[in-house]
């Protein structure tokens, strides 16, 4: 009987193990989607995850096929390209080096690859891509927009004996009819809008919250698309353009009907929502705080639903790409959907039509060294170097005593082009004193520095990466002498200020900037400040307020029912994030701006603690920071795969983190020490983590699940014994469990 079990429990695995090394979620040019547009480049690359069939398995080898028609499978002759077996462990950006491929036509490719035990995997599904009319270097590609239709979640009659409709939530698109066959024809008046008054459309909502008053007649039963008329400003020559088959949509939750010449009903109306092509399922959170719950689910949203015009704009007042607002949405982007290719062409797009702000030119650089570090791949990089180095760096304006930028304020001199902005609205500022040389551009300044070495040593310049760490290491230097106040332990404004403003000491925090000495005075007066930035500002302030320690209060900031907050968002009736905390702060706001959706990226990133610690996610940073939370838990995607992060915590009495890190990475992970007496366990066994900052720090943890805890001496003691006798018992009982 032993013998027999023991026969099937080895089949049963190896069955396990070739299904668990087939490769999946398989991308051509970082298009999870590929069939869905043409490829430009000549020599695509191919990137796949596949989950662990071992303990801690790695790829070892792979092989890639790509031919004509799925036919050529099916014989083992692929006529474009046959890999062989290649020893390697690479499973993101693979290039193609097989025959020429045929523009304006189809090819398709399939991966297999083999494990630590060199056991080999089945083959992925047949993926096609297709291939542009011209083929030639690699550009960056994004797909056609989506649409599809939204039933409304409530209709009712309301006092003035309107029918009012609310599709549940806000998006950009059109109302359509749907007539019954028994319809007579006649016309219809419609309210739509963002905003609700009770059951009714508020028809002045203020400021560019949306709202529209259409008139028409319906004349047949077939599907009708209610026209809108374009809006003067966001389809203005600086705006982004939608396709002309997209025709004219706004923004809208609310439809109130004061006339139809027939009954409306979930069936007889819908909302035709546009947006880029998003995976709902690729990323979640949930946690034991309703509040933050409410307000990821909010930003997350956001991302999805501001995506509407193919690149990432500031919202639909004006419809134009800004470097700031993208930067936030392209952190956002990256951490809800594992779609790279938005933010990638929303990155070069502003290359090519810059904006004005000086801080908005050094977000260039910015969102260059986060493509680049989220895929591994330098193509993008390597067609924007050039420009990043010489137009967004800002050179020109470094004094040559120091290395610091001198722009000039908000009125710079026409010499410079430059006109500094800190923050916006002008009123979310905390009273920053602009100077000449400003701790805010400068703090920037320092961290694009230390990015363009890195990028340059990406693209293998190394003699201009090591000129980019000497000048980092020389401003950063003459940045603490500038601009710190030792006796007060803060950043001041600028040089010859005596304010210091939230912005000159929350940049310096979040860029690693102070000191380490210097860090706790600098928190301090961070936290003393309170909100005193916009939801722009509220992205590096969560992120300083996290890398100094203070979660907590990183996280009350986000949950808190305050006026400047996300649940003011939420309580005005907004589904989407909005330009500023309240219409009080900026009158002309809109109800639809990504780059206050910083929580999207700020909880997958802090909270969750997932952040790649080399380019592509070769080696994943899990430093879960969940402040006074008792469970958190959540799905983070990458290039490799997604990342899930689970954690328990009883206070003063233990603390669980369960991980699941992907195939062929491996991950550093840190949980918060105890200063009480206990045990650490990794995966049931004690361990001794390097401590670092307060953390345990346990590095080079491989691909699977694990589970990091921390018990009580007693707790752990009263837990060995059980698991020691469980483990006897089943030795007993099973005795062919130990090939296993």
């Amino acid at each position: 009987m032993r013998n027999v079990l023991l026969f099937v429990s080895v089949v049963s695995l190896s069955v396990l193990r070739g299904l668990a090394l087939t490769p999946d979620q398989p991308m051509c040019e970082l298009l999870a989607k590929p069939g869905m547009v043409p490829v430009t480049d000549a020599s695509p690359e191919f990137s796949w995850c596949f989950k662990d069939a071992l303990p801690a398995d790695r790829q070892t080898a792979y092989q890639i096929q790509v031919a004509t028609s799925t036919e050529r499978f099916k014989t083992d002759h692929p006529d474009l390209w046959d890999t062989g077996r290649v020893a390697s462990d690479c499973s993101i950006n693979v290039s193609y080096a097989g025959q020429p491929l045929k523009p304006g036509t189809a090819a398709y490719w399939r991966v297999r690859v083999w494990d630590r035990k060199n056991g080999v995997g089945a083959w992925s599904y047949n993926c096609a891509f297709a291939l542009a009319d011209t083929l030639g270097a690699d550009t960056a590609l994004r797909y056609p927009l989506d649409q599809h239709q939204v039933k409304p979640v409530r209709i009712a009659t309301n006092s003035v004996g309107h029918v009012f409709v609310d599709f549940g939530k806000d998006a950009f698109g059109w109302v359509e009819f749907v007539p019954p066959r028994e319809m007579d024809k006649g016309d219809f008046i419609l309210h739509i809008g963002e905003k609700a008054n009770g059951d009714r459309v508020d028809t002045n909502p203020g400021g560019t919250i949306r709202y529209a008053k259409v008139r028409g007649a319906l004349t047949s039963h077939s599907v009708y698309r209610v026209p809108f008329i374009a809006d003067a400003r966001n389809t203005g020559p600086a705006a982004v353009k939608l396709p002309k088959e997209q025709g004219v949509i706004m923004p809208f939750r609310y439809v109130e009907v004061e006339a139809c010449p027939y009954p409306v009903t979930s069936d007889t109306i819908r909302q035709i929502v546009v947006n880029y092509p998003f995976d709902d399922t690729a990323s979640s959170f949930a946690c034991d705080d309703a509040n933050l719950k409410r307000v990821y689910d909010l930003c997350k949203y956001s991302i999805k639903a501001t995506s509407f015009a193919g690149v990432y704009v500031d919202g639909d007042r004006e419809r134009i790409p800004y470097e700031a607002d993208a930067y936030i949405n392209q952190l956002c982007h990256y951490s809800v959907d594992r779609e790279f290719t938005l933010a990638r062409y929303s990155h070069e797009y502003l290359m090519a039509h810059p904006t004005w702000p000086t801080e908005w030119k050094q977000h260039s650089i910015m969102m260059a060294w986060t493509d680049w570090m989220y895929t591994g791949n330098t193509e993008s990089l390597a067609r924007c170097y050039d420009d990043l180095k010489k137009q967004k760096l800002l050179a020109s304006c470094a004094r040559e005593k120091d290395g610091l930028l001198v722009t000039g304020g908000p009125n710079a001199p026409t010499d410079t082009g430059l006109r500094d902005i800190v923050d916006w609205p002008a009123g979310e500022r905390d009273g920053f004193d602009f100077k000449p040389v400003n701790a805010v551009i400068n703090a920037f300044h320092c961290l694009n520095l230390r990015q363009m070495a890195d990028l340059a040593a990406a693209l293998g310049k190394t003699d201009e990466a090591a000129d980019f760490t000497a000048k980092a290491e020389r401003a950063a230097q003459a940045f603490q002498t500038v601009f710190f106040n030792s006796e007060r332990g803060c950043y001041v404004d600028g040089e010859g200020s005596t304010h210091s403003s939230l912005h000159a000491n929350m940049l310096p925090l979040a860029f690693g900037l102070v000191p380490e000495a210097e860090r706790p005075r600098a928190a301090a007066f961070v936290r003393s400040r309170g909100m005193a930035c916009s939801v722009y500002g509220a992205q590096y302030l969560l992120e300083a307020l996290f890398l100094s320690g203070n979660e907590t209060a990183a996280i009350d900031l986000m949950r808190r029912n305050d006026t400047r907050g996300w649940m003011n968002m939420l309580r005005a009736g907004s589904t989407i994030t909005m330009e500023a905390w309240d219409m009080r702060f900026k009158p002309n706001s809109d109800w639809n701006h990504a780059w206050g959706a910083a929580p999207a990226n700020i909880i997958p990133r802090y909270v969750l603690g997932v952040r790649p610690l080399t380019p592509g996610f070769g080696k994943i940073l899990i430093c879960p920071q969940s402040g006074d939370l008792d469970e958190i838990k959540g799905v983070v995607p990458t290039v490799r795969g997604p990342v899930s992060v689970e954690v328990r915590v009883e206070p003063s009495t233990s603390y669980a983190l369960t991980v699941c890190v992907p195939a062929n990475t491996t991950a550093r992970i840190e949980v918060p020490a105890s200063d009480a007496e206990g045990v650490w366990t990794l995966d049931g066994k004690r361990v001794e983590g390097a401590a670092a900052n307060g953390r345990l720090v346990l590095d080079a943890v491989a691909s699977g699940t694990h589970t990091v805890a921390w018990k009580t001496e007693a707790a752990a003691r009263a837990s060995d014994g059980t698991m020691g006798r469980l483990r006897s018992w089943c030795a007993r009982a099973l005795g062919w469990l130990p090939f296993f």
